[in-house]
């Protein structure tokens, strides 16, 4: 049965109800977990999330350019800040809540959250998440690729994709008025079919006008019509962690960052900024 919360979805009063309120009500009387009113952005906070975006984007595009066995991470971290600053954004990782950094490189075992420094170095085999959020006019977008150094063990390589696959059935599933456990119950099959696990610890999320915003955007599980509601104008991310041994992880106790496999084994992550729309998701970054 679905768990009972408090209401979200509030009509303000003398305001005719619409088709949108009038489905997102019938939701929310049956228990369902639905959103208020605030996380649906406006047609101004979209383009500012898109304009954002192209920074983002952009900044990924010149790592794809630049990277190779050799480089430090610290090198990426650079070329991230610098092109961002370039282009009149902020790095939004940098500083926040103590993060030292303006990118996230997360090398192999590193689920996510790994932390560039100037003596860990890209070697041929290694694959790596590269993950950007920019600041635009106070609009966040938030993406992350996957790269691989030279070439790399063909199970690693099918991980990556498997991972990237992973990222797109589980968007393909996002329509209006579905739930978030409906993506993720995708997500969970298709890599379990590939013999990969799925991360439960991290999770996406709203974005646009701050970093983190609602919902949770969960990647595991096995029962549809749970989680939140998606309703046309949410956006958030996807962005599976996806494993290829087991799905347990640790956080590094030097850092208090840095996310890694607990049995070592490789894991990858794609992610994307998505708008939904009455058809289904639109990527803005």
């Amino acid at each position: 049965m679905p768990r009972k919360i408090k209401e979200n979805w509030i009509v303000p009063s003398g305001q005719p109800l619409t088709e949108m309120d009038e489905i997102v009500l019938d939701w929310q009387a049956r228990g369902y977990l639905v959103p208020s009113r605030d996380l649906l952005k406006t047609e101004e906070q979209i383009e500012g999330i898109r304009r954002s975006g192209i920074i983002t984007n952009g900044a990924l595009d010149l790592v794809a350019t630049e990277i190779k066995a050799g480089m430090t991470t610290e090198d990426i971290n650079k070329l991230v800040h610098e092109y961002t600053l370039d282009h009149g954004g902020t790095p939004a990782p940098l500083n926040y809540e103590g993060f030292p950094k303006s990118v996230c490189t997360s090398i192999n075992d590193v689920v996510c959250h790994g932390i560039p420094n100037e003596e860990e170095m890209l070697l041929p085999g290694d694959i790596i998440n590269v993950d950007v959020t920019t600041i635009y006019n106070g609009y966040y977008a938030d993406a992350s690729r996957m790269f691989i150094i030279e070439d790399t063990y063909p199970e690693w390589r099918r991980l990556v994709q498997v991972a990237k696959e992973c990222r797109d059935i589980g968007a393909e599933a996002c329509k209006p008025y579905t739930f978030v456990g409906d993506m993720a119950k995708v997500i969970t099959r298709h890599a379990h079919q590939n013999g990969c696990t799925v991360v439960r610890e991290m999770c996406g999320h709203g974005v646009g006008l701050a970093f983190h915003e609602e919902p949770e955007v969960d990647h595991y599980g096995m029962r549809a019509k749970s989680g939140m509601l998606l309703v046309p104008g949410m956006v958030f991310t996807i962005e599976p962690m996806i494993n290829l041994g087991g799905r347990e992880v640790f956080v590094d106790e030097d850092d208090d960052w840095t996310v890694c496999t607990e049995d070592g084994s490789p894991s990858a992550q794609w992610e994307h900024t998505y708008l939904l729309t009455q058809t289904g998701l639109e990527v803005l970054v």
